[in-house]
């Protein structure tokens, strides 16, 4: 499995690479429309680190946040690969899942590529999207998935974001999209505010079909879909003007993506719990949001 982690960890960074330039570059290019005339914004870059609990070391990763760009009003991207013994607590929610051999060997191994985008125009979508690799002694598996967020919703933004990703699953079967739409309709779900977070998108976890390489293409594909699902929206929807009450919808909004993530979302609670940075985990926060 030596093999297999690095190829893991290496696909993630190279998608982080990609993703970084393609966002700088639509800084770059956004001469039309509000914001404009401001500089464009570029990604901060710092490593992160991870200390075991008895101080040494246990892997870590690349934090790029964009803040107060043309386009992005605030993103992250980061990639980890990290490794350990897992706390208790830990081992008792992996067990819980039917990790099998977790109480007797709780050492891991976790790599993989997060990032949220909070945008500056209010017409554009915020989005999410994470994919990851998880080790133990006793199982593999992969998750991941990305969703969309608007606060203003266009249905034909939707539809091109939903039809995009199952382009790119369905070659691993006709099943595929379907299955982990749904799977995203459900976990993108606020239970104590009774709706979704946003409009869906795909979704998966503990995935382990027993074919490493298949699970690992797909979950490459579920990546691979990222740009071409979101970039066009961007592009089309930067340009349009927007006033006080549109911004006050967003920052409504991104309320409840806050209330999600900091309650619900299971990276944030396993990264917290497993002593990752702080604000690596946390730099899916949106920079500004309020609640009525």
């Amino acid at each position: 499995m030596i093999e297999e982690k690095a190829r893991a960890a290496e696909w993630f960074r190279a998608l982080r690479d990609e993703i970084v330039a393609t966002f700088e570059a639509l800084e770059d290019s956004h001469d039309d429309g509000p914001l404009s005339e401001s500089a464009p914004g570029r990604f901060e870059v710092s490593e992160t680190t991870r200390t075991s609990d008895d101080g040494s070391d246990a892997g870590g990763g690349l934090m790029s946040v964009m803040r107060g760009g043309r386009v992005f009003e605030k993103v992250g991207v980061n990639v980890s690969e990290v490794y350990g013994t897992l706390g208790e607590a830990a081992q008792k929610a992996m067990a819980a899942r039917g990790v099998p051999g977790i109480a007797e060997n709780p050492r891991f191994w976790a790599s993989g590529i997060s990032l949220v985008a909070h945008m500056q125009n209010p017409h554009v979508p915020a989005v999410h999207m994470n994919t990851r690799m998880f080790w133990t002694p006793g199982a593999w598996w992969f998750g991941g998935g990305s969703d969309l967020n608007p606060c203003i919703q266009y249905d034909e933004d939707t539809a091109h974001f939903h039809a995009t990703q199952k382009a790119y699953l369905d070659p691993h079967g006709a099943d595929i999209h379907p299955h982990l739409k749904e799977w995203a309709d459900e976990y993108f779900y606020i239970p104590h505010r009774k709706r979704a977070r946003g409009v869906g998108g795909i979704f998966m976890d503990d995935r382990n079909s027993g074919d490493w390489a298949a699970d690992f293409a797909l979950t490459q594909d579920i990546g691979r879909a990222f740009l071409p699902a979101f970039v066009p929206l961007v592009e089309k929807r930067r340009v349009q003007d927007w006033n006080e009450a549109d911004k006050d919808v967003q920052l409504v909004h991104r309320g409840l993506y806050a209330e999600y993530n900091l309650v619900y979302d299971r990276g944030t609670r396993f990264g917290l719990a497993t002593g990752h940075d702080a604000n690596a985990v946390l730099m899916s926060l949106p920079p500004l949001a309020k609640w009525i």
